[in-house]
């Protein structure tokens, strides 16, 4: 069994049911999902407001190459086109970190189709905010040292931290399943 953390975002046509797809193909392999935050977009590329989601997913099945492959077929089942470097998506799905059946932090960093945990997620607001929320004694390896989210958010820029604002919408009707 692999537990992963995906971080999953939208900013083009209707960004909520895009995200909502998201945790309706999950089903049951749904964990938690954090409240559903607004961003500005990241990496300087002028384009509409991201609605940002992280979610716990685990499969007895899926390996992280198989959380890959998941994320990265409903992106295209969404229609996202990659033309431009952290440009406008229908649908973002990235692994964020993946856990073993043993717990253990699954580490890859010789395969440039994935890298685990995400190179860059201790850098992101959009991902630290929401995840805290989901999982608040969540840690995450950086340099190989698991760390906790609080304290890789609370490093941050606070105007990056306050560019990720909570909203009133949510991911599923299940209030037990969402944070």
């Amino acid at each position: 069994m692999t537990r992963a953390v995906l971080s999953i975002g939208a900013n083009l046509d209707d960004r909520l049911a895009r995200l909502r797809g998201v945790v309706d193909a999950l089903g049951e392999r749904l964990v938690t999902a954090s409240p559903v935050y607004t961003t500005a977009p990241w990496g300087g590329v002028d384009q509409d407001d991201y609605l940002n989601a992280v979610l716990v997913v685990e499969d007895p099945a899926f390996d992280d190459y198989a959380w890959l492959r998941f994320g990265q077929d409903l992106e295209q089942a969404a229609g996202r086109v990659r033309e431009v470097r952290w440009g406008a998506r229908t649908l973002d799905v990235d692994v964020i970190t993946c856990t073993d059946a043993t717990g253990a932090p699954i580490v890859r960093d010789t395969d440039p189709a994935l890298i685990l945990p995400h190179p860059q997620a201790h850098h992101r607001a959009f991902v630290l905010v929401p995840w805290l929320a989901a999982q608040p004694d969540a840690t995450l390896p950086v340099a190989g040292t698991p760390t906790p989210i609080a304290d890789l958010l609370a490093a941050l820029d606070p105007a990056e931290r306050a560019g990720v604002r909570r909203t009133d919408l949510a991911l599923t009707d299940e209030s037990a399943r969402a944070c």
